[in-house]
């Protein structure tokens, strides 16, 4: 599914991943687009949670891939998607900051095309 959602040149397709070791978070990103390679980013992190670092992923993913021209669709596939949700639950105070940078992106993105579409899939570590 990953690949033929990939093979369309308006789809961007956002594989995420952060694991935490020794107090140390890592996060990595790619982005395809038409099975190609648009970008790869690693961030370390220290002193911070899991989660926090997981919604900083998304936001910065969300931010590339709404930066890219022609794209219409975005699909984020993560192992966190417990983490996605969060995004979208404006009661979680704690996240609230990260919430409003990425539905305030968001919705610039969708009001840009009325086609525009975002997905999350779940995906097992």
């Amino acid at each position: 599914m990953a690949f033929k959602s990939s093979s369309s040149p308006s789809s961007a397709l956002v594989i995420t991943d952060a694991s935490v070791k020794n107090n140390v978070v890592t996060s990595i990103v790619h982005i395809h687009i038409y099975n190609k390679l648009i970008t790869k980013t690693l961030y370390y992190t220290l002193n911070i949670t899991s989660t926090k670092a997981e919604l900083f992923t998304i936001r910065s993913n969300i931010n590339q891939a709404t930066n890219l021209n022609n794209i219409l669709k975005i699909i984020v596939i993560t192992n966190s998607i417990h983490v996605a949700r969060k995004i979208f639950d404006i009661l979680s105070h704690p996240f609230q900051k990260h919430s409003a940078i990425i539905l305030n992106k968001l919705r610039a993105f969708f009001s840009y095309y009325q086609e525009n579409s975002i997905e999350f899939w779940k995906c097992l570590s």
